[in-house]
């Protein structure tokens, strides 16, 4: 964790006395199941409520000596509770308390980011609908190809984000499962009953079958869903880094006040924020691979997973959360430029209704070769003049090109190529 990339409310939640406040309200949890079974007295489990406390001070220096944080944490509780401490832990292991609390911590985790999405998804439908009709150039290969509208681009990013959070929703839910089931996941020394009620407190799920862990498989899932997030960043943001370049100068991140770009050069301002949340990116999606090599335990458990989790659980939630803030303050506040837009679509001397002219003489008889020939032609004239000839004054001139003057302006009209924007709002936020 990096505090430079870190929000303290994500943080809270990987504190060692987050940590140890789960652990003891899932023994507490679990000790009240125990007393309704009769297992251990009603007044111990009363008592542990009542006197439960711990120090993470004490419970650092009991583990110097065990070696165990588990057994370090039930000493330092025991400390406070007195005789009646003796009734925690009853039939239980330390996967029991670790695992579930570790779902209990990526279930809040999971809370924060889809808040984080849903911010985004408010910011992105926002900018769409600004700039549903504002034109600019599409581009494929980084190569001018036909009009789109800047508004469409945003309409794409919000679906895409759209289908993130619903991923994540799914994944919260694969991955908050309590395990209460002892030693190699068989019950044989406590009750499934206990399962069943520390799941209920704790708004968990009980875990079908754990072995004496809960099964990777979950957790591997939940960090992939998080480093495909990761990955939409980076593409939105990659779109705002390749269209505030000079050259293109389309849209510009927010410069405030006194905001300096360069110790060199005065006139220097970067898109820093967006090449940030590219690096951002790079670190959530590199915490999939280990999570996905921890699924393959050995027989009903070792800890191979466990120094993994404590690095990943932590920092690829907290740097998703602030990468995720960081990206709706971008694109909230973004310059656009819409005339600058207008003017790069307008560079390349009409090059970008070519096909529209190529289908018009394909439905006036002439073969597709041909009318691609005659096109393309005239066209590389125009591309290699920077711009500077028009394609449909050549096309007029062009003995071999059919169609009618009347009949090769209309195939110029930018307002063809926006008729269905529309329908395509209507898909992505419902109709108006």
């Amino acid at each position: 964790m990096v505090p430079r990339y870190s929000r303290p409310d994500m943080v809270a939640i990987w504190t060692p006395e987050a940590r140890f406040k789960i652990w003891f309200e899932i023994e507490a949890h679990a000790t009240d199941a125990l007393a309704e079974l009769g297992v251990v007295p009603k007044d111990a489990a009363a008592a542990i409520w009542a006197k439960g406390a711990f120090e993470v001070d004490r419970i650092d220096e009991i583990e110097r000596e065990t070696k165990h944080d588990v057994i370090a944490f039930l000493t330092n509780v025991a400390e406070h509770v007195g005789p009646e401490a003796r009734f925690m832990h009853q039939g239980m292991t330390s996967s029991d308390v670790l695992d579930t609390c570790l779902a209990v911590q990526l279930a809040k985790a999971s809370d924060i980011l889809i808040a984080d999405l849903d911010a985004l998804l408010v910011v992105l439908e926002r900018r769409a609908r600004e700039h549903k009709m504002t034109p600019t150039i599409g581009r494929s290969h980084g190569i001018h190809a036909e009009p789109v509208t800047f508004g469409l681009k945003l309409a794409q990013a919000h679906a895409e984000f759209a289908r993130n959070r619903a991923r994540l929703v799914a994944a919260r839910e694969d991955v908050a499962t309590c395990a209460i089931s002892g030693a190699v996941g068989t019950f044989a020394n406590i009750d499934p009953f206990v399962e069943e009620y520390v799941a209920g407190k704790l708004g968990l799920s009980v875990e079908p079958v754990s072995t004496q862990v809960i099964p990777r498989d979950r957790h591997a899932m939940f960090f992939a869903t998080l480093g495909v997030i990761a990955s939409s960043i980076e593409r939105l943001a990659t779109e705002v880094r390749h269209l505030q370049r000079t050259e293109v100068l389309e849209v510009e991140e927010f410069f405030s006040p006194g905001q300096k770009g360069s110790s060199a050069m005065p006139h220097k301002r970067n898109p820093v924020l967006t090449e940030n949340l590219t690096g951002l990116a790079r670190m959530v999606r590199g915490y999939v691979t280990p999570a996905m090599e921890n699924v393959a335990l050995w027989h009903e458990r070792d800890i191979s997973h466990s120094s993994v989790e404590r690095y990943i659980g932590p920092d690829a939630t907290i740097t998703l959360d602030f990468a995720l803030a960081r990206l709706t303050g971008v694109m909230d506040k973004l310059v656009v430029y819409p005339e600058r837009m207008l003017k790069n679509l307008n560079k390349m001397g009409g090059l970008v209704h070519s096909q529209r002219v190529l289908l018009a003489l394909t439905q006036a008889g002439v073969s597709r070769e041909d009318a691609y020939r005659l096109v393309q032609r005239n066209a590389m004239k125009v591309w290699d003049s920077d711009g500077a000839l028009s394609l449909l004054e050549l096309l007029k001139a062009d003995p071999e090109v059919t169609l009618s003057d009347a009949e090769l302006e209309d195939k110029f009209d930018l307002g063809y190529h926006l008729k269905h924007v529309d329908t395509i709002f209507a898909r992505v936020f419902g109709a108006a």
